[in-house]
């Protein structure tokens, strides 16, 4: 424990949540969730309008979508997200060279290596400047805590959040710890809080009343003496500028079941040359192979192989993990898949027998073309090449928050997409509120675009505030005139930011994640057919469909428009059904 409050820690505030609305003009002020948006997505995290709602990170998104149906859920972008982190770790490495990464939104800072004065004002100052910093250059805030120690800072920069700074002056530790849940103490997670409670401890104080041999007692000696510590006050660890990684790993959760054994198959190869991608980039190799299934009962296996050397070949991970996949019965259904790889060294000793396996398996591959108008013989694999028939091309897949730009209406981001229809928003981080448009899926105008800066790239150089720099801009980044007329498929006198057009039965950010009558965590309704657009109301609106209608009775779009007053609706739409309010 230190004399002086010189350990900084910061977290960002709902970080990708907060990225998003800062890209995204007519999301600002709205709940927005970033996370997995399929039936088996999670939250990754929540804006802070959205936890009001009860919306928590590691929460189930259906279970999200449940509390806050009229919630923007989107898709998450790590590119942009690690753009923002470098220039937030930049900022703080320029304050001392002991930094302690977490994630991307989160690091302690040794202040004291760094030459700071060891005083609250010295320190409370260099906080308040790293704030200030930190919005100047990304548009975004954080919440810092100042402490003696690492878990007090963290526990500081909880009590600071949103946007704030909270120090704890050296001394009044276990004044502020004793009246804290025990879950405030790192390492106490649910199992060990459950122990706890059996034996009357629930705050901080009480686990330190209960003294070490007790705990020692109740949780065995390593975990027991460390609580006691941390409950007391004593945390002497210091802030490791580089942690070495013990392992990389890459998983994916299925929307549904898979019971194809040769789908499994690719899959785990798919997953192991992603994971041979990440060892790679970090230029390290590994010597043990592991595989994770999870089946459809919520069971998980793991199997693991060691092999002869470390070693970063794709080929020999991929062979290893179907070596391992071999020995799982998976005809009921996997739910999860995971390959990772343990062992990690800066070295490569390749396995030359696994190696001529793969360049055998490869040449045999590489079999000749069959002429032209000769028939494929059963069970030779068909020529894929020049001479192979063109298959047709699948649609592409939109998912919402995905950034897209249009040859003629240039940057926006994917806002729903559903019944062969994608809703695209043309906005920009510094533009008001954009509009929407209705594109095919397959509109060859329409590609994945780059994200922007958060911040106008005019502002970062000149230095001006990021909230003065986000003014009306035209698609090629020149001031635009507000009172300018903006023609597209939106309805005429929107005025709500976040009120879209989406074509009936359209796949939005708050409905389900597939064509209408696909399998979804929300009840997704279809309108009669002939409707030619949604219903318009107040607010959020829902179109209810005729009686009789094929599939599921209607559809629900990411937002309702606001229409102008005296504004008509469609005469299908009168046809097809009425509008409910939010």
């Amino acid at each position: 424990m230190r004399a002086a409050p010189t350990i900084l820690h910061l977290d960002m505030d709902a970080f990708y949540a907060s990225a998003e609305q800062a890209a995204k003009p007519s999301l600002r002020g709205k709940p927005v969730v970033v996370g997995g948006i399929g039936p088996r997505g999670v939250v990754a995290t929540a804006s802070y309008e959205a936890r009001v709602f009860g919306i928590r990170s590691a929460m189930a998104t259906a279970q999200a979508r449940r509390l806050c149906p009229n919630a923007a859920y989107l898709t998450p972008r790590f590119p942009v997200y690690r753009q923002v982190s470098e220039v937030v770790m930049g900022l703080l490495g320029a304050l001392s060279p002991l930094v302690e990464p977490l994630s991307l939104d989160e690091a302690f800072v040794d202040l004291e290596a760094g030459g700071v004065e060891p005083s609250s004002a010295a320190v409370r100052a260099v906080g308040e400047r790293l704030r200030r910093d930190i919005v100047a250059a990304t548009g975004l805030t954080g919440s810092v805590g100042l402490a003696g120690s690492k878990m007090l800072a963290k526990i500081a920069s909880e009590q600071a959040k949103p946007d704030g700074l909270v120090l704890i002056e050296p001394g009044t530790e276990r004044e502020l710890l004793g009246p804290m849940s025990v879950r405030a103490v790192p390492g106490v997670g649910p199992a060990t809080a459950e122990t706890l409670r059996r034996a009357g401890i629930t705050t901080v104080s009480e686990t330190a009343e209960a003294g070490e041999a007790e705990l020692v007692r109740l949780l065995g000696k390593a975990h027991g003496s460390g609580l006691y510590a941390l409950a007391t006050g004593h945390d002497d660890r210091p802030v490791v500028a580089e942690r070495d990684a013990k392992s990389v790993s890459v998983e994916d959760t299925f929307e549904e079941d898979v019971t194809d054994r040769t789908r499994v198959q690719l899959e785990l190869a798919r997953l192991a040359d992603r994971c041979v991608g990440r060892l790679r980039d970090a230029g390290r190799s590994g010597r043990t192979v592991v595989i994770k299934v999870r089946r459809y009962d919520f069971s998980t296996l793991t199997r693991s192989e060691t092999l002869r050397g470390p070693t970063d070949d794709p080929g020999v991970v991929r062979e290893a993990a179907a070596r391992l996949l071999d020995g799982v019965d998976t005809t009921a259904g996997v739910r999860l898949l995971g390959v990772g790889v343990t062992g990690l060294a800066d070295y490569t000793q390749e396995d030359l027998f696994a190696q001529a396996a793969s360049e055998a398996a490869a040449a045999e591959a590489e079999l000749p073309v069959p002429p032209e108008g000769a028939e494929a013989v059963a069970g030779e694999p068909t020529p894929v090449g020049e001479g192979a028939p063109e298959a047709p091309e699948r649609p592409r897949r939109w998912l919402p928050g995905l950034d897209v730009r249009h040859s003629e209406y240039g940057a926006g981001w994917i806002q729903g997409s559903g019944v062969g229809r994608v809703t695209v928003r043309f906005e920009q981080p510094w533009s008001e509120p954009g509009r929407v448009r209705t594109f095919a899926v397959d509109d060859p105008a329409l590609e994945p675009g780059e994200p922007l800066p958060l911040i106008s790239p005019q502002a970062s150089v000149s230095g001006e505030d990021p909230e003065g720099a986000r003014k009306p801009v035209d698609a090629e980044g020149h001031p635009a005139d507000p009172e300018a007329p903006v023609s597209g498929e939106a309805s005429v006198g929107t005025q709500d930011p976040v009120s879209a057009e989406a074509p009936v039965g359209t796949q939005g950010s708050v409905s389900a994640e597939g064509p209408v009558g696909a399998r979804g965590p929300v009840e997704v309704r279809e309108a009669a057919v002939g409707a030619e657009g949604p219903v318009s109301g107040e607010g959020f609106a829902r179109t209810q469909g005729s009686a009789g209608a094929e599939g599921p009775a209607a559809a629900q779009s990411l937002v309702g428009a606001r229409r102008s007053p005296g504004a008509e609706r469609p005469a299908s739409a009168r046809a097809s059904g009425r509008a409910e309010g939010p």
